[in-house]
């Protein structure tokens, strides 16, 4: 019996040793998580964006590089159902969203060891990332030989719309492209963090092809801007710029850029668009100035980087079409 005061002596059993199974799981599962590891790093894949703000339809362009930290040469190339390449996107409430239909293959390439390439990458005629709100976006590449994909960073974008300015509706002229078909133009600003944007879009009333969202450049004024339809209904729009610059675009109903010049305003006169009896706009008033302040602006995207039609529209590229049918293009 144990005395009033008196400390109960509890034995401490020392642990059983570890058995031979469990020191083997302990060391199989150390080796496949250096595997891991080591397999991640055989290729290294990395996205930049401009920004994280675009409006809806607005070319989002993705620049991708990819870096060979394998020590030999991998052959880059679709296998089977399985694209080399691709992306991930999501919305920020963890949906995925599909790529669109007809998606062709991707030319192979080789990668040799350190080796590191860079593509830019047009994602709205991809992805129907155009409703408003926020996404998530990965690239991915599959190497054949290691057997598993490699991700990117997870990058965010925000898709947002502008404020109508502008807007008209008008018929495509017989002797254009698309001649007896209707077209919207919209001019719209949209505030960024540092600036205020002047953009265009021109949309096919019937289908809701948008046949280009550009952004034009900046707009220091908070007034309208100058803009007038020649006698082919293309919008010349003549934006604020900068103090006492201007900048001057004409653009075609199917996206086309026809003229980008700047015009620096003078003691007696300030630019402006004139609509003669011939159906022509002229910009009148202050000084062409040199083309290097254009170039300061971000370059109008070409053709090969307008959207595609809006879901629900017709999506069959037309003969004409210069997109590139690749994802990594040149």
């Amino acid at each position: 019996m144990m005395k009033i005061g008196e400390v109960a002596k509890v034995p401490v059993k020392s642990p059983p040793p570890r058995s031979s199974s469990s020191s083997c799981l302990a060391l199989v599962a150390g080796f496949l998580l250096t595997a891991l590891q080591c397999a991640s790093a055989q290729l290294q894949v990395d996205i930049t964006l401009k920004r994280t703000l675009y409006i809806a339809y607005e070319p989002l362009i993705v620049n991708v590089s990819i870096t060979n930290l394998s020590g030999t040469t991998l052959e880059l190339a679709d296998s089977g159902k399985i694209h080399w390449f691709g992306f991930q996107v999501e919305t920020l409430d963890n949906r995925p969203v599909a790529p669109r239909p007809g998606r062709a293959a991707d030319a192979p390439i080789t990668l040799e060891p350190g080796q590191r390439i860079t593509r830019a990458v047009n994602l709205t005629p991809l992805y129907p990332i155009t409703e408003y709100g926020g996404y998530r976006i990965q690239a991915s590449v599959y190497a054949t030989s290691l057997g598993q994909y490699f991700n990117s960073p997870p990058l965010n974008v925000e898709i947002t719309e502008g404020r109508v300015v502008y807007e008209k509706t008008v018929g495509v002229p017989e002797s254009d492209i698309g001649g007896g078909s209707i077209r919207n133009i919209a001019i719209l600003t949209h505030r960024l963090p540092n600036s205020s944007q002047l953009y265009i879009r021109i949309q096919e009333s019937g289908t809701g092809t948008v046949f280009c969202t550009h952004r034009l450049g900046r707009l220091v004024s908070s007034g309208v801007p100058d803009i007038l339809l020649d006698s082919h209904n293309r919008p010349h729009i003549l934006q604020n710029l900068a103090p006492k610059v201007f900048l001057y675009s004409v653009i075609g109903l199917n996206g086309e850029v026809f003229e980008r010049k700047t015009y620096n305003q003078t003691r007696r006169h300030r630019p402006f668009l004139k609509l003669g009896p011939d159906g022509n706009v002229t910009p009148l008033g202050g000084e062409e100035s040199h083309p290097d302040v254009i170039a300061a602006e971000r370059p109008l995207p070409s053709l090969s980087d307008r959207p595609v039609p809006v879901p629900g529209s017709r999506t069959d590229s037309t003969s004409s079409d210069p997109r590139p049918k690749n994802l990594l293009s040149e």
